[in-house]
């Protein structure tokens, strides 16, 4: 008898549209907090951009703090966010979170008239509270929306909004400044988009595939069977969290290690390569925004190549997941750590190689969503969104701390040796991360995982996975082979 066919529902679905607005909600809110690096400039610099804006007199230290501050309250509500996406939804929390961002940042120009760089932190910080509850929702909602097979695939791509966003905040914001707007019009323009994402976010994203609108039945029972053949739940029902298991897991530590390791690395160069042209390189604002985009666009096209280079791998059996993860890890960390090492010896002299140099240092640190940003959802489905909250409560630290660090260090941003000192620790800190995550990282499903494990811990019967499971197939009415 032949055996019957798995439905994997249509090419192109719903699933792949939530996708998409994953996508744009990470696109618009890094936009919207990363057009900071090139706006601060061009406000304490009028001369490079548009003469006709007023320019505030803020020295290094003061400009850093207001680099900084957003991330005083982007750590506190990592971890609350994951609740927030259990209790009322994503789809409430995301728009919640990315109204109030850009609402705050279409307030910026009319308040720093009056507060200073003292208002601007206070701002930054609002946002950091909004937007720090993002990141939990994208991967609970990638839990409940990716079938197993297509996990690295649709986490990959809706991640790649990191790098957009980036491009976008930097390149457009060197345009604005540039233009009659100013540097106040940074800010309208990037508020303006964050409010026009949350019109289509309420329209079309949807918390479960169970409830959502527009849906076929066939992609609906693709997705929810391939969610409980790994361990997920789509129901309304709530699984206690173990969190005693959660802390002592090593795969789950190794995870955070080298999120944390890694952040110091990529927010030392996110934040700081304006301020590095433009002090080293002698790089005026309009070239400073465009050579700033490079790196984050070979970023996105390096992410992509990752990406199908990871499906490949994976559609083909050619390594396992864990194998690939690891591989693409290693690839994304520690040859960036070799080429920050080399930009600190390049001067003024050198720019050709120095932007050649930071272009493939971030482009290539694109590989580490594959490698172990998603790896959340590999330890845990069914608690993607709070271990995502804590990874990120605790790495977001490290943004805090980089802008004061690189403050204190470089208090002349004209000397290279400075400049060096940041890059070697950065480097070291990349080259640590990887190596404890090759021996102690994994992508097993763990045990604390499944929904009865609190209960299995007392040593009761948990039977409802294994009864759930049965009667998903069921209803579905479906031969799986």
């Amino acid at each position: 008898m032949a055996a019957t066919a798995v439905i994997k529902g249509p090419v192109i679905g719903i699933r792949h549209l939530q996708t998409l607005l994953l996508f744009f909600s990470i696109l618009v809110n890094y936009a919207g907090r990363l057009n900071i690096s090139v706006s601060l400039v061009a406000m304490t610099n009028a001369d490079t951009t548009n003469p006709d804006f007023h320019e505030f007199d803020w020295d290094e230290k003061q400009r850093s703090y207001v680099i900084s501050s957003f991330y005083w309250g982007y750590f506190i509500t990592q971890f609350p966010g994951g609740y927030m996406a259990r209790k009322f939804g994503v789809k409430a929390t995301i728009l919640m979170a990315t109204l109030g961002s850009s609402l705050l940042n279409i307030i910026v120009p009319l308040c720093v008239y009056w507060g200073g760089w003292q208002i601007y932190c206070g701002i930054r910080i609002l946002q950091g509270l909004f937007q720090g509850m993002v990141f939990p929702c994208v991967h609970e909602h990638l839990a409940k929306w990716s079938p197993i097979d297509e996990r690295t695939r649709l986490g990959g791509l809706s991640h790649t909004g990191i790098e957009c966003g980036t491009i976008v905040a930097m390149g457009l914001s060197g345009i604005i400044a540039g233009s009659s707007l100013g540097w106040p019009g940074i800010s309208y323009v990037f508020g303006g988009i964050g409010i026009v994402f949350c019109v289509l976010w309420m329209i079309f994203a949807d918390n479960t595939p169970s409830e959502a609108r527009f849906i076929t039945d066939e992609e609906k029972i693709y997705i929810l069977t391939s969610q409980e053949s790994a361990g997920g739940n789509d129901s309304e029902r709530k699984i206690p969290i173990p969190w005693k298991a959660i802390f002592t897991s090593i795969p789950f530590l190794s995870l955070l290690s080298v999120r944390i390791l890694q952040g110091w690395g990529f927010t030392t160069m996110q934040a700081q390569i304006p301020a590095y042209l433009h002090g080293v390189l002698k790089m005026d604002i309009k070239s400073n925004a465009l050579y700033s985009t490079l790196p984050y666009l070979t970023m996105w096209i390096l992410s992509n190549v990752y990406l199908i280079a990871a499906d490949i791998i994976l559609k083909n059996k050619w390594a396992s997941l864990n194998v690939t993860r690891k591989t693409m890890n290693t690839i994304a960390l520690w040859i960036p750590a070799a080429l920050l090492i080399g930009i600190g010896f390049l001067d003024e002299n050198q720019k050709a190689l120095a932007v050649t140099f930071m272009t493939l240092n971030v482009g290539l640190n694109g590989g580490q969503t594959i490698g172990s940003s998603l790896n959340t959802i590999d330890l845990s489905p069914n608690h993607a969104g709070i271990l995502m909250g804590i990874v990120n409560s605790i790495a977001n630290i490290v943004p805090i701390l980089t802008p004061i660090a690189v403050g204190i260090i470089v208090y002349d941003e004209t000397q290279r040796t400075q400049w060096q000192i940041v890059f070697a620790i950065a480097a070291v800190l990349f080259f640590l991360g990887n190596l404890q995550f090759l021996i102690f990282g994994t992508t097993d499903t763990q045990p604390w995982n499944d929904e009865n494990f609190i209960k299995a811990e007392s040593g009761l019967n948990g039977r409802k996975t294994s009864e759930t499971h049965e009667r998903n197939l069921s209803k579905a009415n479906l031969e799986v082979y």
